[in-house]
């Protein structure tokens, strides 16, 4: 059957389409993004604006026309951090559930967490052995250890790419003083927040999913390595002081970088090297599937029962 994801995120609202069935690898067909950034449309309150959701309503009612004209039979729709955590994220949920007759539900960050682990499972199978995933939105950080396709233990913590850069880094180029007082936050929040069951992981696999980091590991393929499908703790040592010596413009025209990964790539290379270093991880692999798989394999899984 042909279904569709809808991903209404930090940065993006991402419909993927994928035929799909029980015990079968989801297909991708066609996707449609927009890029929608909508922390920066939050007022003083912490509410998205009216600008805002107007702009979202938008992104929704093409999506949802997209996935007609590809004969989509069902839409599964989610929304992270940036609904989740706004002041009138409920209020905007009904409106779009209401006006689209949709379903989209608000998923926490832990539920985040091990939908993206339960994905990378099933890519990744039984012989990848104990896993350690790792995913950078922007909104929050994920993370999520264990041996079956439920994580032993799952986290998610307020240290998304986009959530940093308006909070630390918007200025344009960056400074070191600003980048000191980021890498100090991030290392307090990790080292205080990471329970004994991540910290002790006893992992022997370590991943990572998603945009933040498949572009960290492109940029040291490009700058260091011949590793294209790794990003390694020692080349984030030399990533981020030649991306904060450059401007936002300049790092856009990196490979791989959008323009609006340019303004965030540097946040999100310090939340990795921080937490790689203090789960003292050297290398993750890098993992095609994320968290839209995660949620097509789940409703399949509960779909055949």
């Amino acid at each position: 059957m042909r279904l569709g994801v809808l991903d209404v995120g930090s940065n993006t609202i991402h419909l993927q389409i994928m035929d799909a069935h029980p015990g079968a690898r989801p297909t991708p067909t066609t996707n449609l993004k927009v890029e929608l950034r909508l922390t920066e449309y939050l007022d003083k309150k912490g509410a998205i604006t009216p600008e805002g959701s107007e702009l979202l309503f938008q992104s929704i009612e093409d999506a949802i026309a997209h996935g007609k004209e590809f004969k989509t039979e069902e839409i599964l729709a989610f929304a992270t951090s940036a609904l989740r955590e706004a002041k009138n994220g409920k209020e905007i949920i009904d409106e779009i559930n209401h006006r689209f007759e949709i379903d989209l539900q608000i998923l926490t960050g832990v539920e985040e967490a091990r939908i993206t682990f339960l994905a990378v499972r099933r890519w990744l199978g039984w012989s990848s052995g104990k896993l350690l995933v790792l995913d950078i939105g922007g909104g929050s950080l994920e993370m999520a250890t264990g041996n079956d396709e439920s994580p032993e233990s799952a986290l998610s913590l307020p240290l998304g790419a986009a959530r940093l850069t308006r909070d630390f880094l918007s200025e344009n180029p960056i400074t070191a003083k600003n980048l000191n007082v980021l890498q100090a936050h991030v290392k307090t929040i990790l080292s205080s927040k990471i329970p004994k069951g991540l910290m002790a992981h006893d992992a022997n696999h370590f991943v990572a999913t998603s945009k933040t980091f498949r572009t960290l590991a492109r940029l040291g393929n490009h700058w260091y390595g011949d590793k294209p499908q790794y990003l390694e703790a020692n080349a984030l040592v030399g990533i981020i002081p030649r991306l904060m010596d450059m401007t936002t413009e300049e790092r856009a025209s990196l490979p791989g970088v959008s323009s609006t990964r340019a303004q965030q790539i540097v946040a999100g290379a310090v939340v990795a090297k921080t937490v790689m270093e203090i789960l003292e991880i050297t290398e993750l692999e890098i993992c095609p599937w994320a968290l839209r798989e995660g949620v097509i394999l789940k409703w399949l899984d509960w779909n055949e029962r």
